[in-house]
């Protein structure tokens, strides 16, 4: 009984006495986690003002480095350009000899390639022939005219005497008829001769007319560089029949390089030619290239959309051409190259000075 009181006791004790587990246990992960994120909230915050401030930093870097333009200059994109010359075929025919390759440096005049020109060098060695044959028969027409000479005067002085013998009563007057028929036949062989050196002359210049054309056409198929430049294509290997006008090589000319910028018309109406600008490439920031204004379209067109400009594209904007001075180019020959992006810069006041970002360097 005693211990059945004591068992009853202590289990209406737990039953009365709170629970060892507090009633909101299951709310505990809710209250540690508050803090996490309010850090990770100060964490970002922290993060968007460090890049605000590298931000904000860099702008005014860049705005120190890039002042505004001052009124008088006006600036687009562009890229350099330079002109592309083909080097192509005159006749159809086999390519013989390539004696450059893409990315050569060629001058004015360089043979570049040779085409098969067997069939023309036989042609000109019998146009040669025919020119020798020509030769030796004028300079026998030549003879005979001298021969055909000699005797008409022979006949001429043979008539003078007849004349005065005849007139003094010491000849008869059937003696002076043949002498004049003999002058007549010396006349007309001098004339038929005379006739003949013409005729092989004609002869001689024809034939060295054929062997000039073969000469010509022979050099025609050596491909030389009308100007210097730097080969860009190589478009036919050896041993390849191209028609006429197939294209061998393409070079560019570095002495006509070039930037096409985009203005809006109230600065494009201010440029003339020959104004000062500047070109500067993305790859070369700090080297201002100096370039005249040589062309400025005459009608107005649409952006086109390979050009990025910072007017809108709806606008009607004018093309203006910046060219690079040529001695300029020949000096720095070895660093042209097409198709580079940058900015180019037009000076249309001439009141406005050039900032020093934009000033020439050597």
């Amino acid at each position: 009984m005693q211990i059945s009181e004591e068992l009853a006791r202590k289990t209406s004790t737990e039953a009365s006495s709170p629970s060892l587990v507090p009633l909101d246990t299951p709310h505990l992960p809710a209250v540690q986690k508050a803090p996490r994120r309010r850090r990770a909230l100060w964490i970002w915050i922290g993060l968007l003002l460090l890049s605000g401030g590298i931000g904000g930093a860099g702008y005014y870097v860049w705005k120190q480095t890039h002042p505004p333009l001052p009124v008088g200059i006006s600036m687009g994109n562009g890229r350099i350009e330079a002109d592309e010359i083909d080097i192509d075929t005159k006749f159809a025919g086999r390519v013989a000899e390539l004696l450059v390759d893409i990315g050569d440096r060629v001058a004015p005049g360089q043979v570049l390639a040779r085409m098969d020109t067997g069939d023309l060098q036989q042609s000109l060695s019998k146009s040669e022939a025919q020119i020798r044959q020509a030769q030796r028969a004028v300079d026998e027409a030549e003879a005979n005219l001298v021969q055909q000479e000699t005797q008409r005067k022979l006949a001429e002085q043979e008539m003078d005497r007849t004349r005065t013998l005849l007139k003094n009563g010491w000849t008869t007057q059937e003696v002076a008829d043949q002498r004049k028929q003999g002058l007549d036949a010396a006349v007309a062989g001098l004339n038929a001769a005379n006739a003949r050196v013409s005729i092989f002359r004609h002869a001689l210049q024809a034939a060295e007319h054929d062997a000039g054309f073969y000469r010509v056409q022979i050099a025609d198929n050596t491909l030389v560089a009308p100007k210097g430049g730097r080969i860009q294509y190589r478009l036919a290997n050896i041993g390849e029949v191209l028609p006429a006008g197939g294209k061998v090589f393409t070079m560019l000319d570095l002495s006509y390089v070039y930037m096409d910028v985009y203005l809006p018309t109230l600065e494009a109406g201010k440029v003339k030619i020959g104004t000062d600008a500047r070109i500067v490439l993305d790859a070369y920031p700090d080297h201002p290239i100096p370039a005249k204004v040589s062309f400025v379209a005459s009608q107005a067109q649409f952006t086109p959309k390979t050009v990025e400009t910072q007017s809108e594209r709806d606008k009607l904007m004018f093309r203006i051409r910046l060219r690079i001075d040529q001695d300029r180019l020949i000096a720095h020959a070895d660093a042209v190259r097409s198709g580079l992006p940058g900015v180019g810069y037009v000076h249309w006041d001439p009141t406005t000075e050039w900032p020093g970002t934009l000033q020439a360097k050597p």
